[in-house]
């Protein structure tokens, strides 16, 4: 199984704070299934800055150390950049970092609104090749008041990633109902653990598939899993047409 969003790199953000916190974490992903684990430390988010050489750096040295620790799980390089207005220029510049260095970017919304400039900007990345994944979209309170955003977003070929976490309901009621009501729109393309410990922020990947298998078949559990694969291996991932979600629908749930 991969995992494409984790924030398990040692003391670069809020995720793993020592080395043994990663081994930890490791351990608890292999107990899971994971074999694969892009690294995703946050950046340019306002309180961490990881570039895209430091991240390499780190990458190669805690392969060598779940190497040398029997843990067999392979670690990519990732980045979770705050979207903002320079995010093409920094891509250019080789400060942003593509999910294993494929055409594929993460692009992370603030949690209480969406920047005027989101639309140009996630187009501006499509025209110059890259592939925008926005993160955690179910966590957005905008896109939670008003899902017809996010269905833009996809509709003009944006890709998205549901945590893990909230499918099964750690993160509240309401993003376990968003995540499904965007699963069941065709928005939502990869599943991630967006883990950060053991604790409080583990990975939960097991336990999603489990109920995405319970509420839509393994097909969807395929579906998820095989976009994963294409993700890390620069291929195109399935999309099937979105949809737009009710918003009295939408709404009257919570």
């Amino acid at each position: 199984m991969i995992d494409i969003h984790c924030h398990i790199l040692p003391g670069v953000d809020d995720g793993a704070l020592s080395v043994q916190d990663s081994i930890d974490m490791a351990r608890e992903a292999e107990k899971e299934g994971i074999d694969i684990i892009v690294a995703t430390p946050h950046h340019m988010n306002g309180t961490y800055e990881n570039t895209k050489q430091e991240i390499l750096k780190k990458v190669d040295y805690l392969n060598e150390v779940f190497k040398d620790e029997g843990i067999d799980i392979h670690i990519l390089p990732g980045q979770e950049t705050r979207i903002n207005g320079e995010m093409l220029e920094a891509i250019k510049a080789g400060d942003v970092l593509p999910l294993n260095n494929t055409r594929y970017v993460f692009v992370e919304l603030p949690f209480s609104n969406i920047p005027r400039y989101t639309s140009k900007l996630l187009f501006d990345l499509q025209v110059s090749g890259y592939c925008p994944i926005i993160v955690h979209p179910e966590r957005n309170k905008r896109i939670q008041e008003d899902p017809d955003i996010l269905y833009s977003f996809v509709e003009k070929g944006c890709y998205t990633q549901i945590t893990a976490a909230s499918l099964i309901g750690k993160f509240g009621k309401k993003n376990q109902k968003v995540s499904r009501l965007l699963i069941e729109a065709n928005l939502a393309h990869l599943i991630s653990s967006d883990a950060h410990n053991t604790t409080s922020r583990g990975f939960k990947m097991q336990e999603a598939y489990n109920e995405i298998e319970k509420r839509y078949g393994f097909s969807m559990v395929r579906f998820f899993q095989e976009n994963a694969d294409y993700l890390i291996e620069n291929h195109v991932l399935a999309a099937q047409p979105p949809q737009q979600v009710k918003k009295k629908i939408f709404l009257g749930l919570f």
